[in-house]
């Protein structure tokens, strides 16, 4: 160990000597003292640097992930170049389900390094990271020191799981405590309470994991370096089904694929229409409940052919005389009563998953909501991935009244307000009336705008060129085109400004089969994350201001109606 805690082991043993075993300082002495000997100063492990065998080990444990693979593997080469190469601490932030925990395992297993998980969701002391001090009975060392010792190395690779679910208390703030551990420049004399001596973290590989870094703190998020790792798309879903879960699946449940055939028009069903997320853990739970279910019919199947199997030999042996009475029944009727066992392999198709799941849970509703004005489909971004969201307005004789449903925050009702007031000021533009023929489209008339799913939380400004689109379909009466989404913020100029998310928001726009996409143009850089076959099905609208929205909403673009005195003109 190093010199400093050498001597203060030195002191410790000294101590130790002088004091005798009945007094209870004794064995706490001790305890540390063992302690300090048990944890690993200087052992470590050596590094497996061949980068073509771990690219192969990465590609053989996940499918896609292409960002995360490219990192470890850069840390590898530089490793291989420098050897005392600081461990780097490594966030992967995305949606529940999508191998963000896996991935950590898999570093571990590819550099050949030991692994520890420390789970931090609901932690809310910092004792837990930093330890307790030797003062009060019961101390022990915190999490990052105990997992040292139950590695037995100095350079592991931990993850810290759900550093965004750290909680805080009257007992200190855990993600303060954890500033120390994760700061490259500081964790190489990482002091413990428990321990009272610097301790070396530098060449420990930290992974972090988090839903969204919204609730981590800045100064921890600025201490480690993001990767995120967005929702998969339908066809990465389908490979991943058929190379991990199925064959995954098979084994739990003791089966073979002799015995059961899943094909992907099954695995595509069962992700349209039996789960909507953006990993793949329902995904999972429903191709387990699947094996279940075959796992029934083949145990069923194996216990009718015991059973024909037994009466042939019967038969054969002409000793059917010297059944026991109480036998005869079953051996003679049966036979002729059994159902043949089921044939191999059993084949799940569409009514075999309407059979064993039920009835669809989800439906592609999006051509139906949108068959009358007033309808428009925006785009959400949430912690578990993307979703379609739409916006609902209609019209009433009132008092000029802005009414708005569907629990939204502050920024949101702000959109709303912001697209009524462009509308209002553009009215005479783009010959847009109430239902009384005036300009002022709030004159004698109430509006009423909706976001369905009440009881789900909305914020945020990128919902405002939904709003727009939503309201100048209500006001001109024509319908917003049924295979288009958008997403973007607005000013009261009428300027489209960019938003976040865009990759999760495309994903779900392509999950739920709509051909086209809005964006602000200063987004356009984001598309470069989306995969090809996501950008060939869709096609992308660029746009900077309001005009361009609204132009590629409607079918022949926004195109006035002919008035007296009035030239037709298209926005």
């Amino acid at each position: 160990m190093p010199e400093q805690a050498h001597k203060v082991c030195v002191k410790e043993i000294k101590r130790l000597k002088k004091m005798p075993q009945s007094m209870p300082e004794y064995a706490l002495t001790r305890n540390y003292l063992e302690l300090m000997v048990e944890l690993p100063w200087n052992k470590s492990t050596t590094d497996r640097l061949d980068i073509r065998a771990a690219r192969i080990l990465l590609d053989n444990d996940h499918y896609a992930m292409e960002k995360l693979k490219k990192r470890v593997l850069e840390y590898l080469a530089v490793r291989q170049l420098k050897n005392n190469l600081k461990g780097p601490i490594l966030c992967f932030v995305g949606p529940p389900g999508v191998g963000k925990t896996s991935v950590g395992r898999s570093v571990a297993k590819t550099l050949g390094r030991e692994f520890h998980r420390i789970a931090l969701g609901g932690v809310c002391d910092q004792s837990d990271i930093r330890g307790h001090r030797r003062t009060y009975v019961g101390s022990m060392p915190g999490r990052i020191i105990n997992g040292l010792k139950t590695v037995g190395v100095n350079n592991p690779v931990f993850l810290l799981d759900e550093v965004d679910k750290l909680g805080k208390s009257l007992q200190g703030d855990p993600a303060a405590a954890l500033l120390e551990v994760l700061d490259p420049e500081q964790n190489h004399n990482f002091t413990d309470h428990y321990l009272n001596v610097a301790f070396d973290l530098s060449q420990v590989l930290f992974i972090a994991t988090a839903n969204t870094t919204a609730t981590i703190p800045a100064a921890l998020l600025d201490r480690m370096e993001i990767i995120q790792v967005p929702g998969y798309t339908q066809e990465e879903k389908i490979e991943i089904a058929h190379r991990h879960l199925i064959p995954k699946q098979l084994e739990q449940h003791g089966l073979t694929p002799q015995q059961i055939q899943i094909p992907q028009v099954t695995t595509l069903d069962i992700i349209t229409r039996y789960t909507r997320e953006a990993g793949v853990r329902s995904l999972d739970r429903k191709l387990g409940a699947i094996c279940r279910a075959v796992a029934v019919k083949v145990a069923e199947g194996q216990h009718k052919e015991a059973k024909l199997d037994r009466s042939d030999v019967t038969e054969r042996e002409g000793c059917r005389e010297h059944i026991l009475e109480d036998e005869k029944p079953e051996s003679i009727s049966d036979t002729t009563d059994l159902a043949l066992p089921p044939e191999m392999p059993i084949l799940i198709d569409f009514h075999a998953l309407k059979d064993i799941l039920g009835p669809p849970m989800y439906e592609m509703e999006v051509s139906q909501r949108l068959s009358q004005p007033g309808v428009a489909i925006g785009l959400a971004w949430t912690p578990l991935g993307g979703e379609i969201m739409f916006v609902e307005a209609s019209r009433m004789d009132g008092e000029g009244q802005l009414t708005l449903a569907g629990q939204l925050g502050d920024v949101m009702k702000e959109s709303a307000h912001l697209a009524i007031s462009w509308l209002r000021s553009n009215a005479k533009k783009y010959q847009l009336t109430n239902a009384f023929g005036s300009f002022d489209l709030l004159d004698n008339t109430d509006i009423h705008l909706h976001f369905p799913a009440g009881a789900v939380t909305k914020d945020g400004p990128s919902a405002g060129v939904t709003i727009v689109t939503c309201l100048a379909s209500l006001f001109s009466g024509r319908l917003v085109r049924s295979d288009v989404a958008m997403t973007g913020e607005i000013t009261l100029r009428g300027l489209v400004l960019p938003v976040g998310g865009i990759k999760d928001k495309v994903l779900a726009a392509h999950r739920a089969g709509l051909k086209q996409v809005i964006i602000p143009r200063r987004n356009e850089k984001d598309l470069e994350g989306i995969p090809g076959n996501v950008r060939q099905d869709l096609s992308f609208v660029t746009a900077s201001c309001l005009d361009e929205v609204l132009n590629a909403a409607f079918d022949g673009g926004f195109t006035v109606k002919t008035r007296p005195g009035l030239l037709n003109s298209k926005l």
